[in-house]
């Protein structure tokens, strides 16, 4: 167990937690002194991961159910609160993948991807507010991804991801007066189970890919470091403890040895035109007025040419 337990009495739930980031999540809480409830749909790795924060001197308990169904979750919370008697820490880490461009994917795909993503966080908070709110104290993490800045051929996961941002205001703004925090991190690491499934499917897309360049991820998409899960942990057990008390409804990267705060989305631009509008008056203030807010620069016509991919 590390030296300074910023965690030490703390009870925590990390779903996904099988592997990647959500293992090295659990693994790291545990460290800092938490009592973790492992979820993960695979019994196997769930185990492991269980066993090797009990190696460490760490305590947990494994739930094997997946997450998006009320009573799933209801369970999860239960099983925290019977076994280790409270609850003070909530990771919503568990995701799948559907990789397809909008025109090609199913409504299957669809519906399984906000199921884990979107359904699973908000069933698990459902269940966890009431018991923080008696102990006037909680803290959740909602993983989102860089992703749900917007990338090409995984629209149901962009739409999660950036759906569980809007949830995170929401619950911070909603539970703060608890003294309920709610954080989003946007996490950049390899050797992931999402990672793989992704880069199966990425032989069709590597032109396009190339061709968005800077695109694919924003700005920094080229950066290379240490993308180990671990390296996110540490944001995520910081975040956890009191030493962030102080942190609420944000959104922070974590890739390697960087750290990152997102803004918050504003109203950059607001112009008022008495009367109303009409097609022309609004023409004349997006050239004029709005120009450079709204140029495309995903078109590609120049890169791609005429080729469909």
């Amino acid at each position: 167990m590390a030296q300074m337990a910023m965690l030490a009495g703390k009870v925590a739930i990390v779903t996904g937690a099988g592997g990647g980031i959500g293992r090295a999540e659990a693994k790291e809480l545990a460290a800092q002194g938490a009592k973790v409830v492992v979820n993960d749909i695979n019994a196997s790795e769930a185990e492991e991961t269980a066993r090797l924060i009990t190696a460490a001197g760490g305590e947990a308990a494994v739930n094997v159910e997946p997450v998006g169904a009320m009573a799933t979750a209801q369970g999860i919370v239960k099983l925290a609160v019977d076994r280790f008697g409270r609850l003070d820490i909530l990771v919503n880490n568990a995701g799948n993948q559907a990789v397809n461009p909008i025109d090609e994917m199913t409504e299957e795909q669809w519906d399984s991807v906000q199921r884990v993503h979107l359904k699973g966080a908000f069933t698990l908070i459902k269940y966890a507010i009431p018991i923080m709110k008696r102990q006037r104290s909680g803290v959740i993490i909602n993983t989102s991804s860089e992703a749900g800045l917007g990338r090409p051929i995984a629209p149901a996961y962009c739409a999660a991801k950036e759906g569980l941002v809007g949830l995170t205001r929401a619950v911070a703004r909603e539970q703060g007066r608890f003294g309920i925090r709610c954080n989003a991190i946007r996490p950049r690491a390899a050797d992931t189970g999402l990672t793989r499934i992704f880069a199966a499917h990425m032989d069709r897309w590597i032109p396009l890919i190339r061709a968005l360049g800077r695109y694919w991820l924003g700005e920094r998409g080229n950066v290379k470091g240490d993308a180990r899960p671990e390296t996110v942990a540490v944001l995520v057990a910081w975040l956890c403890s009191d030493k962030a008390a102080h942190v609420n409804g944000r959104t922070l990267f974590a890739f390697g040895d960087e750290i990152g705060l997102y803004s918050e989305p504003e109203l950059v631009r607001l112009v008022r035109r008495p009367g109303g509008w009409d097609a022309d008056s609004l023409d004349t203030v997006a050239s004029e007025y709005l120009s450079l807010d709204l140029t495309n620069n995903f078109l590609l016509k120049d890169t791609l040419g005429d080729k469909e991919l």
